[in-house]
């Protein structure tokens, strides 16, 4: 084999041994791998650098670039509050990934402090994104992971639930339990469970369903339309809520600035891959004039990447990696980590090694780590891509054996 001999004397050159102990060794032997690491200046260890594999999770380490780049780690997403002239409350979805329970708390006490006593109703305007948006690579299951990705979402479209006692309860002191709640928690064992809202529409109307809940909490009264039907621009998709665009007669009362900074929501997003925040902030890399769709997301990513770094073979179909048709190379992944270098706390820490911060990814017969690993002062970045199956731990060994070198 011509591979381990080259390997072996790149190491040499930079100044590095030349004996490959236990899974660094045992990643080389691998054919559908590719291991790369560097220091800044040059690659120690190239195994397949140029060669295109599946990213799996890796790749929201891209989309966190992009992201600062475009935004800046200050920046707070924003969702905009109407009253129309018939008393109905409107909400346009802004795209916040982030946009929680304790967040519609603060939307509510805002309200209250514009005057606002009672509405007729309320409205959902989430065209930014459209109801339904194809993800590549989402499955239909019920898993966190899963979840849609709409414009207005509530607790990243997912519901915590808890069966005690063969009762349904929801499994936040902070979040009610909706309609909608009720009828996914239908057939849980006891326990906890977290589970997603299976569809835009479904997510949409838990969304509303929890804001007219959290109205009447606040002490805002929430009172039928007088004509008890839907505006024409709208659809009715619960029990007072409509899913339409808001009218050009509202009036603009309030504008949410979420609590969390960008930084705060990708230091989120990293630490626990969360597919929902990465492909919402890659459907807004690719917002033209209020609308944010896939394929302009796609476009817009590929390009900026190939403008920043000068890439050619590679492909970016999603924001979390879930698509096997994303297509990146080790040297492309350590492009972006050098320039993710300022940023890079923003990784999570590995377990059990303090000298490792970097991101997983993980799909069927996928495994791959990329980040930065600590060889004494110096953080040195690296990508391992492996598209076979192999243990789950081999990975970690990997990083730590790295930072060991």
């Amino acid at each position: 084999m011509v591979r381990p001999l080259l390997v072996g004397a790149l190491l040499w050159l930079a100044g590095l041994a030349t004996s490959l102990a236990g899974p660094i060794e045992d990643v080389l032997a691998l054919p559908e791998a590719s291991l790369v690491l560097g220091d800044g200046q040059r690659l120690l260890i190239a195994e397949q650098p140029d060669r295109p594999l599946v990213p799996a999770s890796t790749m929201k380490l891209v989309i966190a670039l992009a992201a600062i780049e475009r935004w800046g780690l200050e920046h707070r997403f924003e969702t905009s509050v109407y009253l129309g002239p018939d008393g109905r409350l409107w909400v346009r979805g802004g795209g916040d990934p982030s946009l929680v329970s304790e967040e519609l708390d603060r939307v509510v006490a805002a309200l209250k402090a514009a005057g606002v006593r009672s509405v007729q109703g309320i409205g959902l305007d989430a065209e930014l994104f459209g109801t339904q948006v194809p993800i590549p690579g989402r499955s239909s299951s019920n898993n966190p992971y899963d979840a849609p990705v709409t414009a207005l979402a509530v607790n990243f479209n997912t519901v915590s639930l808890r069966v005690a006692g063969g009762r349904l309860q929801s499994g936040e002191a902070q979040t009610p339990l909706t309609p909608t709640a009720q009828r996914l928690g239908r057939g849980l064992g006891e326990g906890r469970h977290r589970v997603n809202l299976v569809d835009g529409e479904t997510a949409l109307a838990h969304f509303g369903e929890v804001l007219l809940a959290k109205l009447r909490q606040g002490g805002i009264r929430v009172e039928a339309p007088a004509s008890g039907a839907a505006p024409k621009i709208a659809s009715r998709i619960a029990p007072g809520v409509v899913l339409g665009t808001v009218p050009t007669s509202a009036r603009l009362i309030h504008t949410h600035r979420n609590a969390l900074t960008l930084e705060q929501v990708l230091r989120n997003m990293l630490e626990y891959s969360t597919n929902f925040i990465a492909n919402d902030l890659f459907l807004m890399l690719g917002e033209r004039d209020g609308r944010a769709r896939l394929a302009d997301a796609q476009r817009t990513v590929e390009q900026w990447a190939r403008r920043t770094f000068g890439w050619r073979a590679f492909r970016i179909e999603d924001g979390a990696g879930l698509s096997r048709g994303n297509r990146l190379s080790g040297r492309q992944m350590l492009d972006v980590l050098e320039r993710l270098r300022p940023y890079r706390e923003l990784l999570p820490q590995q377990d059990d090694d303090p000298d490792v911060r970097a991101k997983t990814g993980t799909l069927r017969g996928v495994s791959t780590y990329a980040g930065f690993v600590r060889h004494g002062r110096e953080w040195r970045p690296f990508s391992l891509m492996i598209n076979q199956p192999v243990a789950y731990g081999l990975r970690l060994q990997v990083a730590s054996a790295l930072a060991r070198r």
